[in-house]
């Protein structure tokens, strides 16, 4: 078997290297025709086994040439960034090992304190042993943080919640933006804290948090026996990468005892590319996706708090049967938040970051962010086109409005133009919706995009807004 797998493993090696490499030349998405989608979710259980070559053989055939585009330097929708070729590397190498982190004394639990350690460094987060965990994601790292937060109120009230959950107890509200992501309405309603009391927060012109409209909105509860205890700010949003007032936001949330929250799943780590940005800092816990900016293979979230004791005092269980006489006064990753099983993240993130350095990640958010403004200003030149935002990180939200066109044939243009030319396939953006209107947007992460790609991106949209819908 170790001589199969060893064969196996160089030709699946070859696999990656090669799809990797031929990915910039071929499309940057297409549909799946029906053979390949029969294939790929009609298979009938097997009931014998087959020999790795033979499922390699299928991987090349049918998995490969239909990638979500990502990959692909011309690739600018959602958030999605291509992988890091470090955390590609490595990536086998912890299915090797296969261990569960969620802690113990072996190298997938220990490098994770120094993966966590230095993802708060990098964002200027002041980090205590034990005051953060890799996680599947932002979403996740959002349920634990609301989740702590939670406990945080209920103690402080003289209850606690794990006990007596939120039965007969007054409602309590939490404050998000309008621009905030959905992961967070999410979690209040996953928590039980129900979207009823989620405060929607209105945004400026520059579609960040109205901090004078977040005071009259915790006012209005206080007045009308409504608890107050979570505010959550963007750090980057998705629809057009701002990043609200942390500062102001952070004072509000003292004046009045809020839990602060920083959604910096996307854009925490734009504070390598923009000095004046700050109050990271300030917040009682942070949420960051290594696996956006900064190219950690898929899936990897990370969860930051100011202080330990509240996501310990929040998860911890420790049954007789996990009980580690030899573990530290850290204790387990398992306790500091909803999983037991945890997968080997670490090594992605410690290989991504180890390989790149500081200034390495630095170079990447400056050079993302810096071609997100040239797209801006070329959107401005162009009488065709309507920026719709500041473009203050690495995305970029505009229209296209044609010469000839009322404002609702504007509206219908720019909804289908996204399936337009992603169907074309040379290039790939999306859209959403900013205040009532129609957008295009387009992410900047890949560090092989050039200024050449963001003119194939807008003459893509010309013609696609030319042809038959």
């Amino acid at each position: 078997m170790t001589d199969d797998l060893r064969r196996a493993g160089r030709t699946a090696a070859d696999l990656a290297a090669g799809h990797l490499a031929s990915v910039p030349d071929g499309p940057v998405w297409r549909p799946v025709p029906g053979a390949d989608r029969a294939w790929l979710t009609d298979q009938p259980l097997p009931a014998a086994g087959r020999p790795l070559e033979d499922l390699l053989a299928d991987v090349r055939d049918h998995v490969l040439p239909h990638p979500m585009g990502n990959g692909h330097p011309r690739f600018f929708g959602w958030v999605n960034s291509p992988p890091s070729p470090a955390g590609v590397l490595v990536a086998p190498l912890a299915a090797a090992m296969n261990p569960s982190c969620a802690g113990g004394e072996h190298a997938g639990a220990l490098l994770e304190r120094t993966a966590v350690r230095w993802l708060a460094e990098l964002v200027g987060f002041p980090h205590r042993p034990g005051a953060g965990l890799l996680t599947s994601g932002a979403s996740m790292a959002t349920v634990i943080a609301l989740a702590t937060a939670r406990q945080r109120e209920g103690r402080r009230q003289g209850w606690d919640v794990r006990e007596t959950g939120l039965y007969e107890r007054s409602p309590l509200a939490m404050y998000v933006s309008a621009e905030g992501h959905s992961c967070l309405r999410k979690a209040a309603e996953l928590l039980g804290l129900g979207g009823r009391y989620l405060r929607t927060v209105p945004v400026d012109g520059s579609y960040r948090m109205d901090t004078a409209a977040l005071r009259r909105l915790v006012a209005a509860d206080v007045a009308g026996g409504v608890r107050p205890f979570f505010v959550a700010a963007s750090a980057g949003t998705v629809n057009t990468g701002a990043v609200d007032p942390l500062g102001d936001v952070a004072e509000v949330a003292r004046e009045h005892g809020l839990w602060f929250h920083v959604d910096g799943a996307y854009g925490a780590l734009g504070v390598l590319g923009d000095p004046g940005f700050t109050g990271l800092e300030l917040a009682d816990s942070l949420a960051l996706d290594p696996h956006k900016w900064l190219g950690v293979p898929v899936d990897c979230g990370c969860v930051l708090f100011g202080d330990p004791a509240g996501p310990r005092d929040t998860f911890s269980l420790v049954p007789p049967y996990l009980r580690d006489e030899g573990a530290d006064e850290l204790g387990w990753f398992s306790e500091y938040g909803p999983e037991q099983t945890r997968p080997f993240r670490a090594l992605r993130v410690w290989a991504t970051i180890a390989h790149l350095g500081r200034e390495g990640v630095a170079r990447l958010v400056r050079r993302t962010c810096a071609l997100a403004r040239t797209l801006a200003a070329m959107v401005e030149a162009d009488e065709e086109f309507d920026l719709l935002a500041p473009a203050v990180t690495s995305v970029v939200a505009f229209r296209l409005r044609p010469a000839g066109l009322d404002p609702r044939e504007v509206e219908e243009l720019n909804r289908r133009l996204p399936a337009a030319v992603q169907h074309r396939g040379r290039a790939f953006l999306t859209g959403t919706n900013l205040s009532g209107t129609t957008a295009l947007r387009a992410c900047v992460l890949h560090p092989d995009t050039t200024e050449a790609d963001l003119t194939i991106l807008l003459e893509e949209i010309r013609t696609a807004a030319r042809s038959p819908s």
